[in-house]
């Protein structure tokens, strides 16, 4: 058979398979069938038994990667959270949000998820910044905020430009969460996520194009093709990339196999469960 006709063929049997078996199976068929022709073995599709979110932060506010039986992966984007995660649930019943923003503020010093995440990358520990505490994120300005949290650590720590300029981000979600969302909420890292994928952390910076191919490779090596990217969507191409890897751990925390850092969570004045779910 020449390369057209069982090109035709297999169109036409993927067209009549998805209105009978749905997307799982044929993807299925299909991945058995180019291993059978090429010889080089696929990636089993990612199973996803409930419709999940992994929402990362992007310079417009956040952007969203919806997981769902039988569906391909859609792109969401809003400028609040609460309005991303409606937006999902307006296509789909959500089980799982998991979002790449430090949930669960402290009152004094630090969390131990930030520092337990830092050990489990071992090379990239610096992409896990430490999470300042509210008192800090709730002062209006970058000077104050430093005060503010050098005076609830004893002195010990300022507050980092990069940790700062997270604050309406992480607000917005504190505020959403203290609103009481009927719906399970986890943080995740998504340098974890992928870390757990490829078994190593990605050495490569993730803005770099080597950083985003090697993303994009370990995502399809775990089951999950990556949405296409296009300039002027409002988010970067490693932040849909991150969105991605957050939903892969959101799949895996709703059928009970990711793992909390820490094993028992902290809770704070503001009684969120403060961990990393990998």
């Amino acid at each position: 058979m020449d390369e057209e006709t069982w090109q035709r063929d297999l169109d036409a049997v993927v067209a009549d398979g998805l209105a009978v078996h749905g997307a799982d199976v044929v993807l299925a068929a299909l991945h058995a069938e180019i291993d059978r022709v090429t010889g080089t073995p696929q990636p089993a599709p990612l199973v996803v038994d409930v419709p999940v979110l992994g929402v990362d932060a992007c310079p417009t506010g956040w952007v969203g990667v919806l997981l769902a039986p039988d569906r391909p992966p859609a792109v969401l984007a809003a400028g609040r959270i609460g309005a991303l995660v409606e937006l999902a649930r307006e296509s789909a019943e959500v089980a799982v949000v998991a979002i790449d923003i430090p949930i669960g503020l402290p009152d004094r010093g630090s969390r131990l998820a930030d520092e337990l995440a830092r050990r489990a990358l071992p090379g990239k520990g610096s992409s896990v910044f430490t999470t300042l505490t509210r008192a800090a994120y709730t002062a209006e300005s970058y000077a104050d905020g430093r005060e503010q949290n050098l005076a609830a650590t004893d002195g010990l720590r300022s507050a980092s430009a990069q940790a700062y300029a997270l604050r309406a981000r992480i607000l917005d979600v504190d505020e959403w969460l203290r609103s009481r969302p009927t719906v399970a909420v986890i943080e995740v890292h998504p340098e974890l996520s992928f870390a757990r994928m490829a078994g190593q952390p990605i050495a490569a910076r993730k803005k770099d194009p080597e950083g985003i191919d090697a993303r994009r490779r370990t995502l399809e090596h775990a089951g999950l093709v990556p949405p296409a990217w296009y300039r002027g969507s409002g988010f970067g191409e490693d932040d849909l990339l991150d969105a991605c890897a957050v939903a892969w751990t959101a799949v895996r925390h709703a059928r009970r196999e990711a793992e909390s850092l820490p094993a028992e969570p902290e809770v704070f004045s503001d009684g969120l469960p403060a961990a990393i779910w990998v």
